[in-house]
């Protein structure tokens, strides 16, 4: 079974056969990671070096004192592995900005194509809520776009209750507890919007 792990230097070559495929995906539109990724890293990051500074640049996101460009938050990020093999990632944003709070939310993930349909994100995401709580998200805030079936259904299986749609995003608020808040629509709306 894929363990839910912080980044590391040992899935290397798998990661970058990621990048590979969500690139031919189309997945490095302006605003995304894995674009701000590559604007960083890709340069270097197919050598060991460049590899284990990009795997630092990840650990001191999540710190509050590290630089990082205006607008940003401190988040954390873990890797889903299956030995050395990358199956995808998983972010927790510790604190919302306003648009975070319209579009982004707390939580954000991605699997790389070649491993979907497997339930990774569902994993993914099941695993990560007990380290959103102990970041002091009691309901985490996830959104996804209208037609994003896949990932509405991933939300709704970790308890998430839709709160509303803006534009094309659907918002929804995720307990980070077993029977934690936003396990009913009253509660959802009621949510905090900022942790």
């Amino acid at each position: 079974m894929p363990d839910l792990v912080t980044p590391t230097p040992v899935v290397h070559l798998s990661f970058l056969a990621a990048v590979e495929e969500l690139v031919a995906e189309g997945r490095t539109g302006e605003g995304s990671m894995l674009k701000r990724w590559m604007d960083l890293f890709s340069d270097r990051w197919h050598t060991e070096e460049g590899f284990a500074e990009f795997v630092a640049y990840l650990d001191a996101d999540a710190r509050p004192d590290s630089e990082r460009p205006t607008g940003h938050v401190p988040q954390s990020t873990w890797w889903l592995v299956d030995g050395g093999e990358y199956l995808g990632r998983i972010s927790v944003r510790h604190e919302l900005t306003e648009w975070l709070r319209e579009y982004g939310g707390h939580i954000g993930y991605e699997v790389r194509p070649t491993a979907r349909r497997r339930g990774h994100a569902t994993q993914m995401l099941r695993d990560v809520l007990p380290h959103a709580r102990s970041l002091g998200i009691d309901s985490a805030l996830l959104t996804c776009d209208e037609d994003n079936v896949a990932s509405a259904r991933v939300i709704e299986a970790a308890g998430g209750v839709l709160q509303d749609r803006r534009g094309i995003k659907l918002r929804y608020w995720v307990p980070t507890a077993p029977g934690g808040p936003a396990t009913d629509v009253e509660a959802a709306r009621s949510a905090p919007s900022h942790q």
